[in-house]
């Protein structure tokens, strides 16, 4: 079981669409297998906070659509046994997701639920620095998307 916080302090996303994400995470969660329940912090931003995050963090001086900062590594970071698996955090500029919607040709709703389970992918290891791992890592979201009923059409 996935628990997700929500951070939105200026209204970019809607109950509802909160609501389908955290159904969505908590479906690729099951359909990747993962069996321990976690948690993870997903953020609802505009165009200069996700642009300083990424300068500060990343040393790119540019609005971007996602970014996620993972938590975990290869070591066992729990605090207590008890503790729920932290992920880590996801950022997502909505302005940038709108925009990218309508280049690509689909609804915001799919560029927004695309975007938080790419992050999502990020925090579990999954990563696209190399063709290989870019095809695998599309080919997932793909599926995942598709099985959860969302296309691109949609």
């Amino acid at each position: 079981m996935i628990t997700t916080d929500f951070i939105d302090d200026e209204n970019h996303t809607d109950s509802g669409q909160q609501e389908e994400i955290q159904k969505l995470l908590s479906f690729a969660y099951d359909y990747l297998k993962q069996e321990q329940d976690a948690e993870v912090s997903i953020s609802f931003v505009g165009e200069e906070e996700i642009r300083e995050i990424n300068r500060n963090y990343r040393d790119r001086d540019q609005v971007t659509d996602v970014i996620s900062f993972a938590l975990e590594d290869e070591e066992d970071n729990l605090i207590h046994e008890d503790a729920l698996r932290t992920l880590g955090d996801i950022i997502v500029c909505t302005k940038r997701a709108g925009e990218q919607a309508s280049e690509y040709g689909h609804s915001y709703r799919r560029e927004l639920l695309f975007l938080t389970l790419h992050g999502f992918l990020h925090l579990l290891g999954y990563d696209h620095m190399e063709d290989e791992d870019e095809r695998e890592m599309n080919t997932l979201q793909d599926e995942i998307l598709d099985a959860f009923g969302v296309s691109r059409e949609v």
